[in-house]
């Protein structure tokens, strides 16, 4: 059930980059880092322009320094924030602490849907300031494409952190009910350190002197004339 919800194998087990890249999640992060990357990349590259007659540069949208300065730092804290819980990811298996696990998840869950609404709201705010902006400000049409691949990764980006949040959220719900997140659960590695002997069955219990598979309470004639060996007395 842990390997079902959250992908990564038994806790304490090794770690398996293939199995990891495959999960879901996993796909969702990188693509929304690739996203994050080409939004605050495209704008801090070629999101500022100028007339021909100026030597001063203005933002690509509507001359709007804020669009610009949004899209480079909420593109720079997106990226940052994925490499992050990419981290978390590979760290996670190893986490024994309930408390640990939960918080670890319930983090996914508030952080990707705090990302989804920066974006929304990025999305829209350089949108509008595109379709305002004036023709002569930028007569050579210059950074046009990179604005609009902005504002597109921007749009894609509401998605992909949802979808993070989403599945974070299953998982929650899939640990909660699992023995993830039971206060019985132990590591499958140091359950089996602590028990090495299984305990004794019916058939493993030694044989008594008489042959009868169980133990026998010596008799009383022999408690005192040294046959029986020595036998603590009850006072």
């Amino acid at each position: 059930m842990e390997g079902t919800a959250y992908g990564a194998g038994r806790a304490g087990g090794a770690f398996d980059p293939l199995t990891f890249l495959q999960q879901p999640h996993t796909v969702l992060r990188m693509v929304s880092w690739l996203f994050s990357l080409v939004i605050f990349g495209c704008i801090a590259n070629e999101g500022y322009v100028n007339r021909p007659d100026e030597v001063v540069e203005y933002c690509v949208f509507n001359r709007n320094q804020n669009a610009c300065n949004y899209a480079v730092g909420m593109g720079t804290l997106a990226f940052i924030s994925c490499m992050a819980f990419l981290a978390l990811d590979v760290y996670f298996p190893q986490i024994s602490s309930i408390k640990g696990r939960k918080k670890a998840v319930l983090t996914d869950i508030g952080v990707s849907a705090f990302w989804s609404f920066v974006w929304f709201v990025g999305f829209c705010f350089m949108a509008n300031q595109w379709q305002v902006a004036k023709p002569e400000d930028n007569p050579l049409k210059e950074g046009a494409d990179a604005a609009r691949a902005a504002i597109t990764f921007s749009f894609f980006s509401i998605f992909t952190w949802a979808g993070q949040s989403f599945l974070a959220f299953q998982r929650f719900k899939l640990g909660a009910d699992s023995a993830l997140f039971s206060q019985d659960y132990t590591d499958p590695s140091q359950d089996a350190a602590a028990a090495p002997y299984s305990a004794f069955t019916s058939g493993d219990e030694p044989e008594s002197p008489g042959g009868t598979g169980s133990y026998q309470q010596p008799n009383g004639e022999g408690m005192f004339d040294g046959s029986a060996g020595y036998q603590r007395q009850e006072y």
